[in-house]
């Protein structure tokens, strides 16, 4: 079996699932050039909590977790099946890593994870295990989720971190004219140097290196899926590719990596 690379999802507002744009081109393109996955890990940003958890749902619900938006957008499904033997594996691996984990029987699917998928896999067919992540334990934790889990990426098992490369909605309203916030472009640019140049450390200190940090992300929560997704390449060479998927009203930037590993040179060869 084909190893998969871990992606990190950048999803933007909830209504991508109903004007996708340019990310749900690249998702799609995406998805048709990776072998088909077994399971699919998705670590979202919109699951937070104190110590991990991982979701064990035979069914998962799909979960409307936002308000103020069309009726259209609360009448999508995303009717995936769970994977509960996979989520007591991804438990048992987490917690012999140092990480204890707790299996939540009844999480669904946030907004943060079936709206990629509902553009990578839109038949909703390959089992979504969910996985939290814990903002106040820093990124270099969710490194360390993601490092765990890298060797489910040899067991046809896809790895997805799903958050925002930029994510500041105090800016919401204030870039809608086709103005860009001066800070995405130092910030992202940043960000894919330091990736490709598999500088995990600088990307883990980001809040102290990165230009205009603060702005980009006044609080961690939607780039630590980031941290999670560069763990799962499962070794120092990150084998990062940047993909380009444009910025959402002047401020959300919707760039989607992939990370091949070591086997990033045998993909360019």
């Amino acid at each position: 079996m084909s190893r998969l690379p871990s992606l990190y999802i950048s999803h933007g507002s909830p209504m991508t699932a109903l004007n996708p744009g340019l990310v749900g081109e690249r998702l799609a393109a995406l998805a048709a050039r990776l072998p088909r996955p077994r399971a699919i890990v998705m670590a979202s940003a919109h699951w937070l909590t104190h110590q991990p958890v991982v979701g064990g749902h035979a069914q998962p619900p799909t979960i409307h977790d936002f308000g103020g938006f069309p009726q259209a957008l609360f009448d999508l499904q995303y009717p995936a099946p769970g994977d509960p033997a996979l989520a007591q594996e991804i438990a048992q691996r987490l917690t012999a890593a140092g990480l204890p984990t707790a299996i939540d029987p009844q999480r669904g699917l946030d907004h943060g994870a079936w709206v990629p998928l509902r553009f990578l896999y839109p038949q909703a067919e390959i089992p979504v295990v969910p996985l939290a992540i814990q903002p106040l334990l820093g990124p270099a934790h969710q490194f360390a989720l993601g490092r765990a889990l890298a060797p489910l990426r040899e067991q046809g098992v896809l790895l997805i971190g799903s958050g925002s490369i930029t994510h500041n909605l105090h800016d919401w309203r204030s870039y809608q004219d086709g103005k860009e916030a001066p800070y995405v472009r130092p910030f992202i640019e940043w960000v894919e140097q330091r990736l490709q140049a598999d500088d995990s450390a600088a990307v883990l200190d980001y809040r102290r290196q990165a230009p205009h940090a603060a702005q980009a992300h006044p609080s961690d929560e939607h780039l630590q899926p980031l941290h999670v997704a560069m763990g799962a390449a499962g070794g120092d060479a990150l084998g990062a590719q940047r993909i380009d998927a444009g910025i959402d009203a002047g401020f959300l930037a919707m760039d989607i990596y992939r990370f091949d590993g070591a086997d990033a040179q045998q993909r360019a060869a």
